[in-house]
């Protein structure tokens, strides 16, 4: 749990404590309040934190989360300079759990599968609760919290194949955090400031409410067909400004640095190698 720049590790307070995100999550809303009043307590006897600046992160979801949802072409300038139509539903696919990463870690690979990476600034949305056939008015409810996503992505094999899955679950091509910031501490996640930094410059710099769909819309749709369950990642789309649409086109090369930002939640950062 991080508390302003210091970070409280959970088992070094509580005997029983969750062991991870998920088990967290699946034991709910009760033990999340149970876990915030005694970390609340200790902090407030002066227990000592962690800097959070020295610590290693993964990635703020693990491969044990039950699914990674991924939603394109949700904003409409990124469909527009993909030159790919915003269909009248939402576009769905999966991520593998391997392409899962943390916060300031390094993804690689080869250069004989493609130059042509980008980078997409998403805000995460990681289900709470088995959600199946909820309203939009009750969707938020389902949310557990709030993570920031980098959806990195192989544009040549994304245009040469006709799913999208590959070209954006190469290892480590899914980097999400720093943190897991939880609902209540996000009154509108359709009013954030989303923005991505490659190499010191801006190249993107929107806002979620420019999203097609909502987050409320989406939870709701996806819960038509299938229960959303506790843990599972939702990747709710890229705004415009991605390096591919650009004139000369922008990639990430050898030792880019990119950071993928959204309001209140952080600032996500990968370093890059091609090999």
């Amino acid at each position: 749990m991080v508390h302003g720049d210091g970070a409280l590790f959970l088992d070094e307070i509580l005997d029983d404590a969750p062991a991870s995100l998920q088990q967290l999550i699946e034991r709910g809303d009760d033990e999340l309040q149970r876990v915030r009043n005694h970390a609340e307590l200790v902090i407030g006897q002066g227990v000592e934190l962690t800097p959070v600046a020295d610590l290693r992160h993964a990635s703020a979801v693990l491969n044990n989360t039950p699914q990674v949802i991924a939603i394109g072409l949700n904003y409409s300038a990124h469909s527009s300079e993909l030159n790919l139509k915003a269909d009248k539903a939402p576009t769905v696919f999966s991520l593998w759990p391997n392409s899962l990463t943390g916060h300031d870690g390094t993804t690689s690979w080869p250069r004989s599968l493609s130059e042509s990476i980008d980078y997409e600034a998403e805000l995460g949305v990681i289900i709470g609760k088995p959600a199946k056939d909820v309203s939009e008015a009750d969707a938020l409810d389902y949310v557990f919290g709030y993570t920031v996503v980098n959806d990195i992505t192989a544009r040549d094999i994304q245009y040469s194949e006709a799913q999208w899955s590959r070209c954006k679950s190469f290892d480590g091509f899914t980097p999400t955090g720093p943190v897991v910031v939880t609902r209540d501490e996000v009154p509108d996640p359709q009013n954030l400031h989303i923005s991505t930094v490659l190499d010191g410059h801006l190249m993107q710099d929107s806002s979620t409410a420019l999203m097609i769909r909502s987050v409320a819309t989406l939870v709701s749709y996806l819960s038509r067909s299938a229960t959303l369950l506790p843990g599972t990642l939702i990747s709710t789309g890229s705004p415009g400004g991605a390096g591919y649409s650009r004139d000369p086109q922008v990639f990430l090369r050898d030792r880019s640095t990119v950071t993928v930002s959204v309001e209140g939640l952080g600032r996500l950062t990968t370093h890059c190698r091609m090999t």
